[in-house]
C-alpha cells in the first residue's frame, strides 16, 4: 500500500491508564520532532532534528518558564518507525498530573489527541503493516494466555499474511489464464490446461478448508474455551467449580436447585484459557425462577465448546442421562460424561449403568467418560488433562491458526467461491462465468490483508477497538 500523507500530528498516552513509576507519551506526524523541540531542553544542548534516528535523549520539558519534568525522549525518524512517520516517545514520571499537563502542552503546541488505534491505523495506511497484522497488534495486547500470545505474535510477524498472499497469488495466476482465454475467445484458444487448473483448485480448496477449520481452535484460544458444567440438581456441579478454583464461587447445598443463575470464571491451564460456567440443575420444575435458570443453562450450553455433563448414578437413570445429553447436543460440541461421587462406590470402574449410557451415546455424542470425586485431587487433575487434550486436538495440521471472525468469514466466502469454480469446470461452464467466482474468491482473500481498497467503515470498526495510544 502506498504511503499516506497526514498533515496533522497526533499525541496520546501509550501506557495503561492510572499512576505508575513511568508513563510513555507518543507523538506521530510530520511536526512531531518540531513540536517536542520547542518544549524539550536536551542535556548537553542541541535539538532533536539534528539527532540520529533510533536514539535516546535525556533532558527537561518546559512549559514556558515552568519546568514540568525530567524526561527521556526516544526518537524514530521516518520511515523507520512504527507508523512510518516521525515518531517521538516521551518517558516521563507516572504522575497523572504530569501526564495530563504534558499532553495538553503538546496539543497547544500544534498536535491533536489521537483517536483509538490511530497510530496502528497510520502504520497500516503507510504500508508498515497489512490489515491482518494490524489486527494482531490488538490481539497481542489483549492476550491472556501463552497460546493466545503465540498465535497473535505469529500473525503480527506476518506468518498468516504469507499464507494468504500465497493463496492470492495462486488465484491471480489462475484468473489471469482464464481472462487471457476470454481476450482470445473468438480464436477458440485454450491457454489454461483444464487438468492443471483442477489440480490447482483442489489444492486451493484444501488449503482454505484447513484455515477455515482452524478457526474452531483459534477462536477458542483467543476468547477462552467455554466449558459448560451441567447435570441434574445435586450432581456435584458447584462442588466441581469450587474445587477447580479452590474457593467458594458457588453455593453448595443438599437442597436441590440452589444454583439459579450461571456462574462463570476463567482459568489458564497449560497456556490455554478456559471459561468454566456452572449452570442450574436440569429438571422439570414449577418454580418460575428456577425455570428461567434452566432456560439460561440451555442457552449457555448452546454457545459452549465443551460440555461437562455430571451425573450421580444414585440420583438418576441411564435413560435420563442419555435424554439430557441428546437434548443439549449441538454440532461441534465436545461432550465429556463425568460420573461424580465415585468415592461412594469404592472408585471408578465399569458398571452396568455406565455401559448403558455409553452404548446409547458413544460415537455420535460422547467419546469420553471419566469419574471424579472432589476429595481426590488426582481425579480432578485427570479431568483437567482430558480438557487440555480435547482442545489440543482441535488444532489442525496447518501451522497458521485463524483467530479473527472477520478473517473466518472472508475465508469461508473464498472457499465457497472456489467450490463454485470447481463445480463450474466439471459442468463445462465457460471462462467468463468461471471468472465471476474467481474474482469473488480473490476479493475475499484480499479483504483479509487489505490488499484491496478497504471500506472506511470496516477500518473504523477494526481500529476503533484499539486502546488510545496504540
Amino acid at each position: 500500500m502506498n504511503s499516506a500523507y497526514h498533515p496533522d500530528t497526533i499525541v496520546a498516552i501509550s501506557t495503561a491508564p492510572g499512576m505508575g513509576a513511568i508513563a510513555v507519551i507518543r507523538l506521530s506526524g510530520v511536526h512531531a520532532i518540531k513540536i517536542v523541540d520547542k518544549l524539550f531542553k536536551k542535556s548537553g544542548g542541541g535539538n532533536l532534528q539534528q539527532q540520529e534516528t533510533h536514539s535516546l535523549h535525556f533532558g527537561t520539558l518546559w512549559s514556558g518558564d515552568m519546568l514540568l519534568d525530567e524526561v527521556v525522549v526516544s526518537l524514530f525518524k521516518n520511515p523507520k518507525s512504527y507508523t512510518g512517520e516521525d515518531v517521538i516517545e516521551l518517558s516521563c514520571h507516572g504522575s497523572l498530573f504530569i501526564q495530563q499537563e504534558i499532553v495538553q502542552l503538546i496539543i497547544k503546541t500544534g498536535a491533536r489527541l489521537a483517536n483509538p488505534g490511530e497510530f496502528t491505523l497510520r502504520a497500516f495506511l503507510n504500508g508498515k503493516l497489512d490489515l491482518s497484522q494490524a489486527e494482531a497488534v490488538a490481539d497481542l495486547i489483549a492476550s491472556e494466555s501463552q497460546a493466545s500470545h503465540e498465535v497473535a505474535l505469529q500473525q503480527m510477524r506476518g506468518g498468516y499474511s504469507s499464507e494468504i498472499d500465497l493463496l492470492r497469488q495462486k488465484l491471480i495466476d489462475f484468473a489471469a489464464l482464464i481472462e487471457l482465454e476470454l481476450d482470445f475467445s473468438e480464436e477458440d484458444v485454450e491457454f489454461a490446461n483444464r487438468s492443471d487448473l483442477e489440480i490447482l483448485l483442489k489444492a486451493l480448496q484444501q488449503n482454505l478448508k484447513i484455515l477455515v477449520d482452524s478457526f474452531a481452535y483459534g477462536n477458542a484460544i483467543k476468547e477462552g474455551v467455554p466449558v459448560a458444567i451441567a447435570g441434574k440438581p445435586n450432581a456435584g456441579k458447584s462442588s466441581l467449580l469450587n474445587t477447580l478454583f479452590k474457593e467458594e464461587k458457588a453455593i453448595v447445598s443438599d437442597i436441590a436447585g440452589t444454583t439459579r443463575d450461571a456462574i462463570e470464571d476463567t482459568m489458564v491451564m497449560n497456556g490455554i484459557k478456559f471459561r468454566f460456567i456452572d449452570t442450574a440443575g436440569l429438571r422439570e420444575t414449577s418454580d418460575s425462577i428456577e425455570f428461567m435458570g434452566i432456560e439460561k443453562t440451555k442457552e449457555k450450553i448452546s454457545k459452549a465448546k465443551i460440555l461437562l455433563y455430571l451425573f450421580d448414578r444414585m440420583d438418576c437413570t441411564p435413560e435420563e442421562v442419555v435424554k439430557d445429553v441428546k437434548n443439549l447436543y449441538h454440532d461441534d460440541l465436545i461432550v465429556l460424561l463425568v460420573e461424580t461421587k465415585i468415592d461412594q462406590y469404592g472408585g471408578f470402574f465399569e458398571n452396568e449403568f455406565n455401559k448403558q449410557v455409553m452404548d446409547a451415546l458413544s460415537g455420535d455424542f460422547v467419546n469420553t467418560l471419566v469419574g471424579i470425586t472432589i476429595e481426590d485431587h488426582h481425579t480432578i487433575n485427570a479431568l483437567k488433562d482430558i480438557l487440555q487434550q480435547e482442545v489440543s486436538e482441535l488444532k489442525t495440521a496447518c501451522d497458521v491458526v485463524v483467530v479473527n471472525l472477520r478473517h473466518f468469514n472472508a475465508l469461508t466466502k473464498a472457499l465457497e467461491a472456489i467450490t463454485s469454480v470447481q463445480e463450474g469446470m466439471q459442468s463445462g461452464l465457460s471462462g467468463d462465468l468461471l471468472a465471476v467466482d474467481l474474482k469473488e474468491a480473490l476479493y475475499a482473500l484480499s479483504e483479509i490483508t487489505g490488499a484491496i481498497e478497504v471500506d472506511k467503515d470496516i477500518l473504523g470498526t477494526i481500529f476503533g477497538k484499539f486502546c488510545i495510544g496504540k
